[in-house]
């Protein structure tokens, strides 16, 4: 297995959640990781947690808008001198059926779900050239294959988001780059209004470590070897 150890890596949406916990994880493999969030305070916030772990640095920034996204890389050029790993795991879910929902709650999770891993890897993939390659790790989701009732622009997004990652290897599997896509069932954290009943006791479901879990072990394969797609499930859900 490949060593972490002094890898830089970027995880959008680090600051809470699944994307936190994929910091702490890359951070106690021996990972130098940057993290954005949409506010200076959710930021600041995380990185108080995160310091004491290891080299961390991180800015706000909105996935959605490309400017923002080119100040991030540079922010993290500036920092790092260089990129290894981008984590795309800045996401959310804005639910409703097809006749009910807005525009702006279709873009909702299309620009952040879809877009923002666009803009991201575009920037990341100019740094793994200079590098000599790289990895990058989608957060997708189970949702990406099993469509339900009220998912259609969350469904979209993570099937869009699948599709782009394959692609994308194909694209530059030669280039020394790794294409990853972890697809979690039902995740213990504050992402709301999604299918699954979050109320009362969430034991069952699985927990954020379990998903920096696998990341850390699909960047750690081999350099022969990549895991192109990882799905979980809780093992006993409620019945």
């Amino acid at each position: 297995m490949e060593s972490l150890s002094g890898k830089l890596a970027l995880v959008t949406g680090g600051t809470r959640g699944i994307g936190r916990a994929i910091a702490v994880r890359l951070l106690g493999e021996g990972a130098a990781v940057a993290i954005c969030g949409r506010t200076s305070e959710s930021v600041e916030s995380a990185l108080e947690a995160l310091r004491p772990l290891g080299r961390v640095f991180g800015i706000a920034a909105d996935v959605r808008d490309v400017e923002q996204v080119r100040a991030l890389f540079e922010a993290v050029d500036g920092e790092f001198g260089g990129l290894d790993i981008l984590v795309n795991n800045a996401g959310q879910g804005v639910f409703g059926k097809v006749a009910e929902m807005t525009p702006e709650e279709w873009h909702a999770n299309i620009d952040l779900n879809l877009n923002g891993p666009f803009y991201c890897s575009r920037e990341a993939l100019k740094r793994f050239r200079q590098r000599g390659g790289g990895f990058i790790v989608n957060i997708s989701s189970l949702a990406a294959k099993n469509a339900f009732s009220g998912g259609a622009g969350y469904n979209a997004s993570k099937f869009g988001l699948n599709g782009f990652s394959e692609a994308m290897m194909f694209d530059h599997r030669y280039e020394s780059v790794r294409v990853t896509s972890i697809m979690p069932g039902s995740v213990d954290t504050e992402f709301a209004g999604g299918p699954s009943d979050r109320g009362g006791d969430t034991s069952w479901m699985i927990a954020p470590e379990d998903v920096a879990e696998a990341v850390a072990m699909v960047l750690r394969m081999p350099a022969r070897t990549m895991v192109s797609r990882v799905e979980m499930r809780p093992a006993q859900p409620r019945k």
